[in-house]
């Protein structure tokens, strides 16, 4: 009897410390796979420089775009990309004409 009581009085004093460790193990393995854990932390660049590859990719557009606003402008239009721009939205090129498009 005594040794069920010493024994019962050992898993009850390991029960606390127990649970701490096991609190402590989960955390750090969250720190380590969670989802902005270490590991994430590769992804989290790739996604980055995958961003910044297509920021210039759009900001390289937007000044094309810009540059036709600008050619397009109602006090001084420019002559060859009105031409282009009638041309191509009426449909009158003719057979044997050739449009090199500039981008």
């Amino acid at each position: 009897m005594a040794h069920i009581a010493k024994l019962r009085s050992l898993l009850f004093s390991a029960f606390g410390p127990a649970i701490a460790v096991l609190l402590l193990l989960f955390f750090a393995g969250y720190v380590v796979l969670g989802s902005s854990g270490v590991l994430a932390w590769g992804d989290y660049s790739r996604q980055l420089q995958n961003a910044r590859a297509q920021l210039t990719q759009v900001q390289a557009q937007r000044r094309e775009l810009g540059n036709r606003v600008d050619l397009l402008d109602p006090r001084r239009v420019d002559p060859d990309l009105s031409d282009e721009l009638i041309r191509r939205q009426l449909g009158v090129v003719h057979h044997d004409e050739v449009i090199i498009p500039l981008n």
